[in-house]
């Protein structure tokens, strides 16, 4: 999580060379697995921490009357919506040799 702190990743979709994504695993497809896994993990992380920081805005009483603008809770939303999306940064990560992995199969051989 700490990328999304920087916020050094790209935020809009990058082309990519395939021969770079099969480099680690030698299998294209593997390394998409692997990359899926990590962005899905990425995707939960981000969505509790969102939801943890909103939580604090949560009232008990839902009333429509009581509802009413929050600017923090504005604030807060449109900063993740800035954010890199999780496929990004799990790429990303995949790429710098961030991503700890491992293939049981590979391994009973």
């Amino acid at each position: 999580m700490s990328q999304l702190k920087n916020n050094t990743i790209a935020n809009s979709t990058v082309t990519r060379d395939l021969r770079e994504l099969d480099k680690t695993t030698d299998n294209l497809y593997e390394s998409i697995v692997v990359i899926s896994k990590r962005a899905n993990q990425i995707g939960v992380e981000v969505k509790e921490e969102l939801t943890s920081k909103l939580a604090e805005f949560a009232s008990s009483n839902d009333n429509l009357e009581e509802v009413f603008e929050n600017r923090e809770q504005i604030e807060i939303s449109k900063h993740y919506e800035r954010l890199p999306k999780p496929s990004l940064i799990a790429i990303d990560e995949f790429l710098n040799d961030k991503v700890y992995f491992r293939n049981p199969a590979n391994e009973q051989e």
